[in-house]
């Protein structure tokens, strides 16, 4: 394979930095490589709470649980959703007795259409759920803007989007909440991972006790004086506040994310280079594609391609295959025409997410993509539109 969606990402930096771990610890499970990466990415991310989890989808899964439960949220209750996303944005609206309201997407930064996101808003809306995909910000100005003083939560789904910037600041510091995923595809990895973070206190705590089984014990030192007094008959180390779940994370991913979050910076700069470029040997085509958002805050995930002509789309994507050059959906495509999610609304009426769905794919874009690969992609282009 020429050009794979993605490579191993892991340098040998960072195998030597596990190997070292393992080779000085008897403790492997969440302990203290966990609270020091979670410090780490708490400055990285310039916000005030940051809770490592098993992955992006199990952090989604915890700020629904946990918004309902704050907020007093009833089932039923509306959260918006754009009708392209990844399922597990969507999936824990629907496991915590919530309604997911879609709404089209836009054809620039592939967020919501802001002009039907606007007539979607009822009395139920509870929260946006928004996801800045594929690297791209999506206009939380204009999403503010649109929600005016109702108590509507704004919550930013980031798992593609490590480092993406609204007005100098990076996105998952805007809403209430935000979340991150570190799967071995994405900017940088864990292998498996995930991040809540939030400057909401309440939101930091019920994270932290419904991450470990609603243990008190987790919480910081601070609080276990006050619960072990309130609860006098049952051992503190087994001590239940709240329901919860296992999504921890190991010492071993922490360490690989303490190795890893040190070259950040660096991958995305490599990453926004190689959509600058991409963008330049698109321009002379221009007239056959429709170009999506190249701002400068942000933090490319992905090389997407949406064809004006369904039929050359699917032309170019063989042809690619033919070259060796890996491509994919953009992410779920449609997912009205996802089967658990039809009778979420008919997809037809989704006419921009059906045309993502129909014109559009990507290829990989991460440290490892040279001038060679994209150059060869020129060459490719050119030959193909000849």
């Amino acid at each position: 394979m020429f050009w794979k969606l993605q490579e191993n990402i892991l340098e040998k930096s960072d195998i030597n930095s596990l190997i070292d771990f393992i080779r000085t610890t008897d403790r492997f499970t969440q302990f203290d490589k966990v609270r020091e990466f979670e410090e780490a990415w708490s400055k990285w991310q310039g916000s005030r709470y940051n809770i490592f989890v098993n992955s992006g989808s199990s952090a989604n899964l915890l700020i629904i649980e946990i918004m309902k439960q704050l907020g007093g949220w009833r089932d039923g209750d509306d959260v918006i959703v754009p009708a392209v996303t990844w399922v597990t944005n969507i999936s824990p609206v629907i496991q915590n007795g919530l309604k997911p309201v879609f709404v089209d997407v836009n054809l620039k930064d592939l967020s919501f259409n802001y002009d039907e996101l606007a007539a979607k808003i009822t009395s139920r809306t509870k929260a946006i759920f928004v996801t800045h995909l594929i690297g791209i910000p999506a206009d939380l100005g204009k999403i503010k803007e649109i929600i005016g003083s109702r108590d509507i939560k704004i919550l930013e789904d980031c798992c593609e989007s490590h480092g993406a910037e609204i007005g100098g600041k990076k996105v998952g510091n805007l809403g209430v909440c935000g979340s991150f995923s570190f799967y071995w595809g994405h900017h940088m990895t864990t292998i498996e991972g995930g991040m809540i973070s939030t400057d909401n206190e309440e939101i930091y705590r019920q994270s932290v006790l419904k991450r470990s089984h609603g243990l008190a014990r987790e919480l910081p030192r601070s609080y276990h004086e006050k619960y072990a007094k309130e609860n006098p008959e049952i051992d503190f180390n087994f001590l239940f506040l709240t329901d919860g779940f296992n999504f921890r994370n190991t010492e071993f991913n922490a360490v690989l994310g303490l190795s890893q979050i040190k070259k950040l910076d660096e991958y995305i700069k490599i990453r926004k280079r190689n959509h600058d470029r991409f963008f330049e040997i698109l321009d002379p085509f221009k007239n056959y594609f429709h170009l999506l958002s190249n701002s400068e805050g942000i933090s490319p995930f992905c090389l997407p391609f949406l064809f004006v002509d369904e039929n050359a789309k699917r032309e170019f994507q063989a042809r690619l295959g033919e070259e060796g050059i890996e491509s994919r959906p953009v992410i779920g495509g449609n997912l009205l025409r996802q089967p658990f999610l039809k009778d979420f609304g008919d997809y037809r009426e989704f006419k921009n997410a059906e045309f993502v769905h129909r014109n559009g794919f990507y290829i990989g874009n991460n440290q490892f993509v040279d001038d060679e690969r994209l150059e060869r992609l020129s060459d490719i282009l050119k030959d193909f539109f000849s």
